[in-house]
């Protein structure tokens, strides 16, 4: 079990909830609810109808969709500090993607009835909230922009910036190393790319100092991926 000191800790270190003061975050912690799954458990589906959000405590959560052909397509994975979730928690609407443990995960959730009463007790909360989906909408613009207007390498040099700024909200890594257990070729779909392609935009990246593989880690240069993604 995990106690409310515990938790508000953890919320510390969380977006969307990071940006509190200590009274917020121990009015959030008061809502929270501990969950626990086993490895590979669904921890919600695509279509499911969603009133929560999670932030992951431990362990690792996929988070994927299936494609037209019916492939899975692992978008990302989720590790502590991170919160998933959160979309029905803005708006009631149905879960667009699929959340699975990869390994023992415990969580804590969050009820749209419990953020709701801390919107009316902890004005606070919304602000965090706004300044969370704002961040939420720039980093999709950037997504885009990169697919539109950018090449592979600097795609894929911003994709891993995203997953680094997940991983280390704070920014206070000039080195962040990632787990990226998906395959060439699903990153290539989310990049919007072909497999050779991303393979020889990877070799780039290590040539420059950007990335260094190690398996399914990925060991992140932030200053010389940023440079490399044009957002220097």
């Amino acid at each position: 079990m995990i106690s409310k000191t515990e938790i508000a800790d953890i919320l510390a270190r969380a977006p969307l909830f990071g940006t509190l003061d200590a009274a917020g975050r121990s009015a959030v912690a008061e809502e929270m609810r501990e969950s626990s799954f086993e490895p590979g458990q669904s921890i919600f589906a695509r279509g499911d109808t969603g009133g929560e959000l999670h932030v992951v405590c431990k362990g690792r959560v996929k988070l994927s969709v299936l494609t037209s052909d019916g492939r899975e397509l692992s978008f990302a994975h989720i590790e502590p500090p991170s919160i998933f979730g959160e979309l029905a928690l803005f708006d009631g609407r149905p879960r667009s993607a699929d959340a699975t443990a990869v390994n023992r995960v415990v969580s804590l959730t969050l009820s749209m009835a419990a953020f709701k009463r801390l919107l009316t007790i902890k004005p606070a909360v919304a602000e965090a909230a706004l300044k969370f989906l704002s961040g939420r909408l720039r980093d999709a613009d950037e997504q885009l922009e990169a697919i539109a207007l950018h090449p592979i390498e600097a795609r894929l040099a911003r994709f891993f910036l995203a997953a680094s700024r997940q991983k280390d909200p704070d920014g206070k890594s000039a080195k962040v190393t990632l787990a990226l257990p998906i395959s060439q070729t699903e990153l290539a779909l989310l990049v919007g790319a072909s497999r050779p392609k991303v393979n020889a935009a990877l070799a780039l990246l290590e040539a420059e100092g950007a990335l260094e593989r190690r398996g399914q880690l990925m060991i992140c240069e932030v200053e010389k991926l940023s440079a490399l993604g044009g957002l220097d």
